[in-house]
């Protein structure tokens, strides 16, 4: 096996030898290929893509470049990926909701990425808390407490950590054969016995079309269970925000309102549901998907839920008594500015890209790499699609350090959103399910 000879079958269309996506992870991680034959790879997967095998074959090699977790617990691993929308901020609520039912949730996550939040800046925006841990300690919360959000260390998936840096600066991040990889890579690392996958289609989302959604959904379901992870997903809707708040400060509030019994019939505790009652009757925790998502709601309405993840918030360097300190122990902003409607009429459409960018340049995001997060900053009160309005009615409220910034943020939040004189059809919350 070379470099060479692997791309030169990519170009041409050719699928690789077996064995040649394997060469090329084990390659990519210790440095064997070069930084002009990894964009020259990526380029060849984007152009011309991997069949089901060859893409299974390289999800489980970069697996396999770093470390593979292993647990000696005496209930289920379970996990869940959501490739990234505005105002979701499920993974707080469905964590400890599926430790409050007996299942342990180690998740591994990210930061944010162009203008979806990151779980991880979230979890940070609560003072003290600290997301980078170590595989032991990890392992000693999951026992512990029965779930935990970290990000990757340096010994999870190297593969990807390289080719990632590669696809970034060689306009190929949009691949789906190395969107499956680079995200399936790191959770088959965690070693989870089910996998739950909530892809999301809409403005608001990386992938704007049901198709685009679904292909991507079909890929990692194939793969993971290639891999041999029982894996499910579904396709969600992010034409508008998830929870009507967008930032990581207020996206903590949101979950904690939604984990102490407020909201139970709102989006985020109904994915929340639809995601956990899958995994809990998938691991055998539940008969069917509607008990796994009465359980679900359950740990919500009683606050079993909110108490694992206080637990986890002390545990990862956090306050001691979050459950209790939450309303009053997290950043404010000192700027607050309603952005009102231009005119009367129903929500039409709302560009949840576009309130992305606008949460990012009030500090709540990175432009580059280096910069740092403002945890306080954002949006709440975002109206939903359908909402009828009048003139001056608010669309959203901006959270700003700065009265400038607040300003500069005005005209593009309002500017996300479409008012028209008739309501329009509102999409289906879940648009489709894929299984094995």
């Amino acid at each position: 096996m070379d470099a060479r000879s692997i791309i030169a079958f990519l170009r041409k269309g050719e699928q690789p030898p077996k064995g040649a996506m394997a060469w090329m992870a084990r390659s990519l991680a210790d440095g064997t290929v070069s930084d002009a034959q990894a964009g020259a790879f990526a380029m060849a997967v984007c152009l011309q893509h991997l069949d089901a095998a060859a893409r299974a074959e390289l999800t489980i090699a970069m697996r396999d470049t770093g470390q593979v977790l292993k647990w000696d617990l005496d209930g289920p691993v379970v996990d869940k990926h959501s490739t990234g929308g505005v105002g979701d901020c499920v993974s707080f609520v469905l964590a400890p909701a599926l430790a409050a039912c007996g299942a342990y949730a180690p998740l591994i996550s990210g930061r944010g990425l162009g203008h979806t939040g990151g779980t991880l800046d979230k979890l940070e925006a609560i003072p003290g808390v600290r997301t980078q841990i170590a595989p032991d300690r990890l392992q000693q919360i999951v026992g512990q407490v029965g779930c935990a959000i970290v990000g990757a260390t340096g010994d999870i998936a190297p593969a990807d950590r390289r080719l990632y840096a590669v696809r970034d600066v060689t306009a190929t991040v949009d691949s789906l054969d190395l969107i499956t990889a680079s995200i399936l890579s790191k959770k088959l690392a965690a070693a989870p016995q089910a996998l739950m996958l909530d892809v999301k289609t809409g403005a608001g989302a990386l992938m704007k079309s049901e198709a685009d959604a679904k292909a991507l959904a079909i890929a990692l379901v194939e793969t993971a269970n290639a891999a041999g992870c029982p894996c499910r997903a579904i396709i969600s809707d992010m034409n508008q925000p998830l929870a009507p708040v967008m930032g990581n400060a207020l996206e903590i509030v949101a979950a904690m309102e939604v984990l102490t019994g407020e909201g139970a019939d709102s989006p985020l505790a109904t994915i929340s549901a639809v995601l956990g009652g899958s995994l809990l009757a998938q691991v055998g925790l539940a008969d069917t998907v509607e008990e796994g998502q009465a359980k679900i709601a359950a740990t919500l309405a009683d606050g079993s839920a909110a108490e694992r993840f206080a637990k986890m918030v002390a545990a990862m360097g956090g306050p001691s008594d979050f459950a209790e300190s939450w309303r009053h122990g997290l950043p404010e902003a000192d700027h607050i500015r309603e952005v009102e409607a231009p005119e009367a009429g129903h929500v039409t459409a709302i560009d949840g890209e576009a309130l992305g960018f606008a949460v990012v340049a009030l500090g709540g995001g990175r432009q580059i790499e280096t910069d740092p997060i403002d945890p306080a900053v954002g949006l709440t009160g975002i109206v939903r699609l359908g909402t009828k309005v009048d003139k001056g009615t608010p669309l959203a409220t901006i959270h700003a350090s700065r009265s400038d910034a607040a300003g500069r943020a005005e005209a593009a939040v309002r500017a996300a959103f479409s008012i028209g004189a008739k309501p329009r059809k509102l999409p289906p919350l879940i648009h489709a399910t894929v299984n094995p």
